[in-house]
């Protein structure tokens, strides 16, 4: 496995693959972006996995100073799961002048978490589209987890004709079913006991909805006012459609649902995809 933190040498390792599979991530690597690399191996020759805590993303007020940087461990396990080339890009390598030339994504970036977050996900798309240029892949592999995220760059992909397939993986879990995240190592003790129920609320809208309720707007109060009871800061709770992020049409069947809330000072997101 070769590491590589500039453009230029990384241009220079790739003239001889025919087929490059791109694992896009911001480090401090868990068991579910392992589980990405397995899958970009499935699909090409070579895997790059680039670690670049990306500024653009993150608002005024958020943890880009203390997002975990854990590199050196990082490197181990994407070795050990099979990464032929990870690219540490300084910031200064990947913004080498003020990024005055922006993505706007599509309005739906405007609502769940980008209503939260204003920005992010043109932060998140800016950078991506950077990044495919320096790379340049065939195929892009991103986790479902990040819904929302996954939704946008997939737009982004066909909205600028960009000859990149997308492929997603499954959100992994923890046995409790937390959903995994570089931020569960923010969570205290007793929040990460509570941290799955998240999860489980989800679960108890998905049912809501299958079992014939259509009134949206009274089960993600509802569930969201019982986390807030619970000491969670909920951002939303949100049934949309899978395939158009709307809400739901009486003729859509496969939808998502979608929730982020804060437990102290850790924000989570998870969904649950579910067909009718």
């Amino acid at each position: 496995m070769k590491v590589i933190d500039t453009t230029a040498a990384l241009r220079q390792r790739l003239a001889r693959e025919s087929a490059v599979a791109f694992v896009p991530t911001m480090g401090n690597l868990h068991a579910g972006h392992l589980k990405l690399v397995e899958i970009a191996r499935q699909h090409a020759s070579c895997v790059v996995v680039s670690i670049f805590v990306n500024p653009l993303q993150f608002g005024a007020n958020e943890d880009l100073a203390s997002y975990p940087r854990t590199l050196e461990q990082d490197c181990a396990h994407l070795e050990a799961a099979g990464s032929d080339i990870v690219f540490t890009p300084s910031t200064s390598e990947v913004y080498p002048v003020p990024q005055h030339v922006l993505v706007e994504p599509s309005p739906i970036a405007d609502e769940l978490c980008g209503a939260a977050r204003p920005g992010h996900f043109r932060g998140v798309t800016t950078v991506v589209l950077k990044l495919f240029n320096i790379v340049q892949p065939q195929v892009a592999v991103f986790g479902k987890k990040d819904f929302q995220q996954l939704f946008i760059l997939r737009d982004m992909v066909e909205q600028l004709n960009l000859p990149i397939k997308i492929v997603a993986g499954d959100t992994v879990r923890e046995t409790d079913g937390l959903a995994m995240s570089s931020r569960n190592g923010y969570l205290k003790p007793a929040e990460r006991m509570e941290a799955p129920r998240l999860h489980r609320a989800l679960l108890q809208v998905v049912q809501a909805v299958k079992s014939g309720r259509r009134d949206f707007d009274a089960i993600e109060t509802q569930t969201a006012q019982y986390l807030t009871q619970l000491g969670w800061i909920v951002d939303y709770i949100s049934v949309r459609s899978a395939t158009t992020l709307l809400s739901p049409q009486p003729e859509d069947r496969a939808l998502v649902a979608l929730g982020a809330a804060r437990l102290g000072k850790t924000r989570l997101i998870d969904n649950i995809e579910f067909a009718l």
